[in-house]
């Protein structure tokens, strides 16, 4: 069976097109660059942006299946380029689909689809949590609209899922892992609020296979088909024990210190307004959303997935953290 892996250059992506190869699929990738990591796996790569219809119906010729996994991500940046690539890019992966009689499309989300202020979420499922209102990030609005069209799609031809990984980390990160790093050692991170808000992380292995579990289960009618799912280790742990946890991992300097949400909203509010007017180049330290999710419990149900498509998290939290302090040494 060949596969196509939209975003299969990216840390979660080259976990799926690593894992999809292991179980003796053909895996084609649509990166925008190109990267000798998938080259060594065996991976075809094809160039390409979401925002061009036609070379992504080109790249999904032949397949039997996609993984819409790229996206614009990140706190800063103009709308228009978040729905570009959120949102038009995801109408394009549909329409691959609809064009080459595709039967499958798992769609990776967000929890930020579900964002609500400083409403916490302690043990919800996708049932019981409803689509957030009045974000204050393109991000999260644009995955909110292309989630729905996505379930949306589902239907006899094409069976459809959505999935909504928290804070994936692990071995290989290039993203999140890096950022903190560098803060900690700038001695610019802090807590808002007092750390001790739950959250849900994901371990990288645990997030690639809560996709290949989905797609395994995955047919027309299926229990799992146009429905969404909150994907995570299933450890809530405060925010001083994940964020710690993680540092101490890769020998970085801990955080102690906190900034009182009202402060740090304040400070994301001018950051927002200095980044809009000059304009500043790279993202802001803090924005007005930024700091509602960092000050605000996010920990989800796993029964549905677990009921659904059979998802258990093989790789515990303890043993992510060892997995990464090994990596580092």
């Amino acid at each position: 069976m060949r596969l196509l892996v939209t975003g299969g250059g990216g840390f979660l992506g080259q976990a799926l097109c690593r894992g999809l190869v292991e179980r003796g699929y053909e895996v084609i990738s649509y990166n925008r660059g190109h990267y000798p990591a998938l080259d060594a796996l065996g991976v075809r790569q094809v160039q390409g942006d979401l925002a061009d219809r036609d070379a992504l119906i080109a790249a999904a010729r032949g397949c039997e299946a996609v993984f819409h996994n790229a996206a614009k991500a990140g706190a800063w940046g103009s709308y228009d380029s978040y729905h570009q690539a959120n949102v038009v890019g995801t109408d394009h992966v549909l329409a691959a689909c609809r064009s080459h009689g595709i039967g499958k499309l798992v769609y990776t989300s967000t929890p930020s689809v579900t964002h609500r202020a400083t409403h916490p979420v302690e043990g919800g499922s996708a049932d019981s949590v409803p689509y957030g209102e009045g974000f204050k990030a393109p991000y999260a609005t644009t995955k909110t609209i292309a989630e729905k069209v996505v379930l949306a799609a589902n239907s006899p031809e094409l069976a459809t899922v959505a999935l909504r990984p928290r804070l994936i980390w692990g071995v290989g990160d290039n993203q999140l892992l890096p950022r903190l790093v560098a803060r900690a050692k700038a001695g610019r991170l802090r807590f808002v609020g007092d750390g001790h808000n739950k959250v849900d992380t994901t371990y990288i292995d645990n997030a690639a296979q809560a996709h290949f579990d989905a797609f395994d289960h995955l047919a027309p009618g299926a229990a799992c088909a146009g429905r969404a799912y909150f994907i995570s280790n299933g450890e809530p742990k405060t925010m001083r024990e994940t964020l710690n946890g993680l540092l101490a991992a890769v020998g970085a300097p801990l955080v102690e210190k906190t900034l009182p949400f009202g402060a740090a909203y304040a400070i994301g509010a001018v950051c927002e307004g200095l980044w809009h007017a000059l304009p500043l180049k790279g993202e802001p330290p803090m924005t007005r959303f930024l700091a509602e999710q960092l000050v605000t419990a996010h920990w989800y149900d796993m029964g549905p997935a677990r009921r659904d498509f059979g998802y258990v998290p093989k790789v515990s939290f303890h043993e992510g953290l060892t997995r990464l302090k090994a990596a580092c040494t």
